[in-house]
């Protein structure tokens, strides 16, 4: 196990975040496959999904809202999802599901964990309806944004002043990049609005296209690279920490 207020940079859009005793994933991703997307790098370690407190779900693409993993926290699991889609899980068998508006909380353990807006096409899943996006503040001992899947929006400056971490996406699953994204430049845009003390690169290296993490590695592996020189450019300010998939840090 991680030590208390560590966070753990499972892969693609999945952190294990551990503030004040409480255990928090985001989107879920735990399987070598969806689809056409393989996984590259080892699978996430068991314990990285043991005793998790709350699991919060950004959207309904599949990479993020991907039932396969859910199922292996179990039913019981506690689940803060987007709007609109609470009948969505319980239909899949989750007894414990909230959805969260943007500005609505919800206490988790020892932290408050807040649904913000987000600038990302929701998903539209069979028996669902269209959902939107969203990111998540966490405030406890230490504060964090979760971004999900965004693009730079209106108000992101004054999203959640005086934060210790923000894990921002810096690519997606292929070689190009389609709208409602952060590439490494516009991330760093983002660092710059948030200023938080520490800024850490997700939403890369995880996820390929089959054969294409061969024969066109470059935007499996250079995005992370790519935000964190252009932050040391547009936020000087900001701390950055690029981790490996299944790589753990602490907060300090």
């Amino acid at each position: 196990m991680s030590n208390p207020d560590d966070f753990t940079y499972v892969g693609h859009a999945t952190v294990l975040i551990e503030i004040d005793g409480t255990r928090l994933l985001t989107d879920p991703v735990l399987r070598p496959r969806i689809g056409p997307l393989v996984r590259h790098g080892p699978l996430p370690a068991p314990h990285l999904s043991a005793g998790i407190d709350a699991v919060l779900i950004s959207h309904l693409h599949r990479d993020h809202a991907d039932l396969a993993s859910l199922r292996r926290l179990g039913p019981g699991v506690r689940l803060l999802v987007p709007p609109g889609s609470r009948r969505f899980f319980e239909r899949h068998g989750f007894a414990d599901v909230e959805e969260l508006a943007p500005g609505d909380s919800s206490a988790v353990g020892a932290l408050t964990v807040t649904a913000v807006e987000a600038d990302h096409d929701g998903g539209r899943r069979r028996g669902a309806p269209a959902v939107e996006a969203v990111g998540f503040t966490i405030a406890g001992s230490r504060s964090v944004y979760f971004a999900g899947d965004t693009d730079l929006f209106d108000g992101m400056r004054d999203l959640a002043p005086g934060l210790d971490l923000a894990l921002l996406p810096v690519w997606g699953w292929g070689p190009t990049l389609g709208p409602g994204h952060l590439d490494p430049e516009r991330a760093a845009q983002a660092a710059a609005l948030l200023s938080p003390r520490l800024a850490v690169p997700i939403h890369w290296g995880t996820l390929y296209p089959l054969g294409l993490g061969r024969l066109r590695p470059g935007r499996l592996l250079l995005p992370a690279g790519e935000f964190a020189s252009r932050t040391r450019e547009l936020a000087p300010q900001v701390a950055t920490r690029v981790l490996s998939p299944g790589e753990s840090t602490a907060f300090a």
